[in-house]
């Protein structure tokens, strides 16, 4: 099995400019699942949201071709793809030719498919979807929607995963919000280099107290993990504190390499966010 520590984060690694699928570096979602003390039958469904801003490669004339691709991978799958190897994995197309942009989508879509469900009995399909220079300005910028716990003047002690924080008014009447904060930041697990973020909270049930889940949010400030990990450790850490009737949790992170990773998780059967990046990315 695969480790964090056995993949190119931290190392020194060249660019490969020649189509090559065996740079993708997967990495099994369980361990980090048992800590949660996750079983086979997982709480939420969703998916992990990938934006690539770095993607070219030649026509069948040798000239260069640019999109933009938007990667969905389901939170089932068996396997996470660590970010520097999905980084040079696209890299590799840029000195490659393909004869059209479908072509380009299909071998990232059948690459990507393999190394997320290797190690499972049946395997499925990732979304992959390309967008070209021709449409670019039709993408938005917008902010999640909600209402901003970051307008709260709190006192904030905590920068590790602070749990205890999270307190809801159980026996009160329910309520239906979405709260979002743009505090999120945590690290890589492996190099410690910073993640920023924002994210969105969307709940039924016992009104959670703000100030407490902003402080708790604030708490994953010097934690050591993957975007995918630390909103799972959010959404489990919500769902078992607070004990919503229902529950959904979307992080945003800022891009690093050209890729950025937005993560959604959810209790209840939803359509997945559109993925439209905030200003911060």
């Amino acid at each position: 099995m695969n480790t964090p520590e056995d993949s190119q984060l931290g190392k020194p690694a060249p660019y490969v400019d020649r189509y090559d699928p065996s740079l993708l570096f997967p990495i099994s979602r369980e361990p980090k699942r048992a800590e949660l003390g996750l079983a086979a039958a997982l709480p939420f469904s969703g998916a992990d949201m990938w934006t690539a801003y770095e993607l070219s490669w030649l026509n069948a004339r040798g000239k260069p071709q640019v999109a933009l691709g938007h990667f969905t991978v389901p939170c089932e799958t068996p396997n996470i793809i660590e970010s520097k190897s999905f980084k040079l994995y696209l890299a590799s197309f840029s000195g490659s030719t393909f004869g059209s942009a479908a072509e380009v989508r299909e071998r990232i879509r059948a690459d990507v498919s393999e190394a997320v469900w290797r190690g499972a009995p049946t395997q499925a399909s990732v979304g992959v979807r390309l967008l070209m220079p021709d449409v670019f300005d039709a993408e938005p910028v917008e902010e999640l929607d909600g209402l901003s716990l970051d307008r709260l003047d709190v006192e904030c002690t905590d920068y590790t995963p602070a749990p205890h924080l999270l307190t809801a008014a159980q026996g009160e009447q329910p309520v239906h919000e979405t709260l979002t904060s743009n505090l999120l930041k945590s690290n890589c697990l492996v190099t410690g280099q910073p993640d920023w973020g924002s994210v969105q909270v969307t709940y039924t049930g016992a009104q959670i107290e703000q100030s407490g889940l902003l402080r708790y949010l604030v708490s994953f400030r010097n934690h050591n993990e993957f975007h995918e990990q630390c909103v799972e450790r959010i959404f489990m850490d919500i769902w078992r504190r607070c004990r919503p009737v229902k529950l959904a949790v979307y992080a945003r992170y800022t891009r690093r390499g050209g890729l950025d990773i937005n993560p959604f998780r959810t209790s209840h059967p939803m359509a997945l966010p559109r993925n439209v990046r905030t200003a911060r990315q």
